[in-house]
């Protein structure tokens, strides 16, 4: 029987210990809070500002708020967001399972904080990227019937360090 103590303890340490799943934190009900690294105070930018004048912003840091239209069903790795300008959509992407945003964050506004890059992209891989959005949502595109328009061959985005849901 005191064979079995250690092992209980060790059971029962790790059963307590549980931190959320990556599915618990994208089904979270009220998105709310602060996700990521904590944001430097700081004027934010409109979207339309910055898709305006994208050469401007490239490569460096910035603080942009917007409200999420979109939520990266399968992991939380993404959200988009616009703004009242009806700018945008502009990806913000975050390395996967250190940042979840949940799919309840959707029309929500939001702040971020990241570096706003430009990623451009062969045809084979545009044409991969806008199988693998339609994937993530149920849907199965054949790769043969995508017909790319100029502005699928690269994509502004925001890579997240931060962000804060209201």
């Amino acid at each position: 029987m005191n064979f079995f103590k250690p092992y209980f303890f060790i059971i029962l340490f790790f059963g307590c210990s549980k931190q959320p799943s990556e599915l618990d934190l994208l089904n979270k009900e009220h998105p709310q809070g602060h996700y990521g690294n904590h944001m430097q105070k700081g004027v934010a930018q409109q979207i339309h500002e910055i898709l305006n004048k994208p050469d401007e912003y490239l490569n460096k840091n910035i603080l942009v708020s917007g409200v999420v239209d979109d939520v990266c069903p399968m992991r939380g790795c993404w959200i988009q967001i616009s703004d009242k300008n009806q700018a945008g959509p502009i990806r913000v992407k975050v390395t996967d399972g250190e940042i979840v945003f949940p799919l309840s964050a959707k029309n929500h506004s939001v702040t971020v904080q990241g570096t706003f890059v430009r990623l451009d992209l062969s045809k084979d891989q545009a044409i991969n990227w806008k199988v693998h959005l339609a994937k993530e949502k149920g849907i199965d595109l054949d790769p043969n019937g995508i017909v790319l328009q100029k502005e699928d061959y690269f994509e502004y985005r925001i890579n997240c360090t931060g962000a804060k849901v209201l």
